[in-house]
């Protein structure tokens, strides 16, 4: 039986902008490696299979790289909520996911999708010399550690643009899934930028990556004061998401984000 399969540009407003994800709305139980197969067969950053549950409204979500599964994934969540809505296989009501990270739930505000995912607060600490290696010479100001990312703090936006890590270092990063590079943003109506780079599961520098927003979201809140800021996320594809907290050092943090489906297919695998 053919399987419903969509690409959609996660956290973007038109196609081929924000980050590729795709969607796999299984009808039948499937293997990781399968879904491994799947997913290298794809080749975008992220795909997400999803099966629903009894509950109504309610799917076992599963977040695959080409080469890895993984235990959260910001944009492909986002897409995952954005099928199902745009395919009318669920009504205007809250969407719950069930992870590797717990229960996530997506809601529609305005033509904006928000998911509820757990925080990531990053704590000060020495960068290991794979790190410094990969930096090439970038001075960081701050190296912090999300228990999920490092997270290297640079002196400005331009330095963020302009960073071209060696990435052979970084794959030996064993403890991290990858780094965020950040720095106060220059632009009016964006607080702070980003870049996120992964290539030990197999993704050399992801385009827009939500669940690095868990970090960044309380790193940004505490150091301006606010708990309602906007990430632009500086890759060659570029992306925009909103972060919300109840307060800087709330367990949880809102993501918002808007996609567009670009691919509507099936997998006869």
């Amino acid at each position: 039986m053919p399987t419903p399969l969509y690409q959609v540009d996660a956290f973007a407003t038109a196609p081929f902008a924000g980050n590729p994800a795709a969607v796999c709305l299984l009808q039948t139980n499937q293997s990781s490696d399968w879904m491994q197969q799947v997913a290298a067969e794809m080749n975008v950053s992220e795909t997400a299979f999803l099966r629903p549950r009894d509950e109504a409204g309610t799917y076992r979500l599963r977040w695959f790289t080409p080469t890895d599964e993984v235990a959260l994934c910001g944009h492909a969540t986002l897409a995952s909520a954005h099928v199902l809505w745009a395919t009318d296989h669920e009504a205007a009501g809250p969407l719950h996911f069930e992870t590797a990270s717990g229960r996530l739930t997506a809601r529609r505000d305005d033509g904006w999708i928000w998911m509820d995912f757990p925080a990531d607060p990053v704590a000060p600490t020495d960068p290991p010399p794979p790190l410094l290696d990969a930096l090439d010479g970038a001075a960081p100001a701050e190296v912090g550690w999300s228990g999920r990312d490092y997270l290297v703090r640079l002196p400005d936006a331009g330095a963020v643009r302009a960073l071209q890590p060696a990435l052979s270092p970084l794959h030996t990063l064993d403890e991290a899934r990858g780094v965020i590079a950040t720095a106060p943003a220059e632009a009016d109506g964006v607080d702070f930028v980003s870049r996120f780079f992964a290539p030990r599961v197999g993704v050399p520098e992801d385009p827009v990556t939500g669940s690095a927003h868990c970090a960044l979201g309380p790193y940004w809140a505490a150091r301006m004061g606010r708990t309602e800021l906007t990430g632009r996320q500086v890759s060659a594809r570029g992306g925009t998401v909103r972060v919300h907290l109840d307060t800087p050092d709330a367990e949880r943090v809102a993501l918002g984000g808007r996609a567009v489906t670009v691919v509507d297919g099936r997998l006869d695998a």
